[in-house]
């Protein structure tokens, strides 16, 4: 699918967010729109109530097809925090499990007039064919599919490294790991590119890169010492055994002396690199506990501003809906 074409399917008539499927084709003034309306809403969290108004008496169902607590949780309480309603459907162990299709699923929940689909799906272009054939007239959010993409993660990883750095145009970033079956590496590389960060490295094994991840505007590295020379920011990724197919790795023993992040390892870096990660951590495979949970590491601010971008986007895709509907509505009239 052309990046116009995805472009369309996102963004209403005037340009606003109506689904948020990818980071592909969006512009940086979107992007940037989204990271500015989530930190304002990152004093909602410290406040002693922690809710504002702006989804009252709207629906938001999480569709979860693939199993997920800490994407599922935050977008939960991200819904609950703006006031919607919220239903959270696992749906890999219900209907689907009894033989009802994808599309079936959907027009049942779509007759209980919810508002809002955040939906993740093991199959790359899930929330694309919901947004285009299935609820066009609800704001589909994609909470991950496949290999594809994971843009509510990329963007939290974005307004880490904001607040953090202050912003993008003279950072070095190290993507390490799991590159080939990393829907958060593509968000990732995707979201940085357009922000003007003007020096992206993926590192890995040969292994785990996919062919023709140059056209992303990234360098390569398959030896980690050289990669992570003098960079402010190293987002450690999850190995995806569940998504590995064949012996792309020896073992996780020699992944970890080779690729792993090691306290030695990071003084490559620069002294104030932020150290990252989507999370779960596979300790001592990936990363070692002690850069896990040491003075570098942002790891659980990332969850924490993981909530207020999933307010933005809800509350901003909803609003694109409802501008959208409007439109629409006075053109017939």
């Amino acid at each position: 699918m052309p990046i116009d074409a995805k472009r369309s399917l996102q963004l209403n008539d005037q340009g606003q967010l109506r689904h948020f499927l990818s980071l592909d084709g969006l512009p940086r003034e979107l992007l940037t729109e989204i990271l500015d309306t989530a930190d304002s809403f990152l004093e909602v969290g410290a406040r002693a109530v922690k809710k504002v108004p702006l989804l009252r008496g709207k629906t938001v169902c999480n569709v979860f097809f693939e199993n997920s607590t800490r994407t599922r949780t935050t977008f939960e309480l991200a819904a609950q925090r703006l006031s919607a309603d919220v239903i959270s459907l696992n749906v890999s162990t219900s209907s689907t499990s009894k033989g009802e299709t994808l599309f079936d699923t959907l027009r049942n929940l779509e007759a209980m007039a919810a508002d809002i689909f955040v939906v993740r799906h093991a199959d790359s272009g899930a929330a694309h064919f919901i947004a285009e054939h299935v609820c066009p007239n609800l704001a589909i959010i994609n909470g991950g599919d496949g290999r594809h993409a994971h843009p509510t993660q990329g963007m939290l990883d974005m307004l880490t490294i904001r607040r953090h750095k202050g912003g993008f145009e003279n950072l070095s970033v190290a993507i390490v790991g799991d590159i080939l079956h990393s829907r958060v590496a593509r968000s990732n590389m995707l979201a940085l590119k357009t922000l003007g960060c003007p020096d992206i490295r993926v590192i890995g094994p040969k292994t785990l890169l996919p062919i023709g991840i140059e056209q992303y505007g990234v360098k390569v590295y398959s030896d980690l010492a050289s990669g992570l020379k003098d960079v402010d920011v190293v987002i450690m990724l999850r190995l995806q055994r569940e998504r590995m197919q064949g012996g792309l790795l020896p073992s996780e023993g020699e992944f970890y002396k080779l690729f792993g992040l090691t306290e030695q390892r990071l003084k490559l870096a620069k002294p104030d690199a932020l150290v990252m990660h989507p999370g779960p951590i596979n300790r001592g495979v990936e990363i070692e506990s002690a850069v896990a949970d040491g003075p570098q590491s942002v790891i659980l601010n990332q969850v924490t501003y993981g909530i207020a971008i999933r307010m933005a986007v809800l509350s901003m895709a909803m609003s694109g809906q409802s501008a959208q509907r409007q439109l629409q509505a006075e053109e017939q009239n």
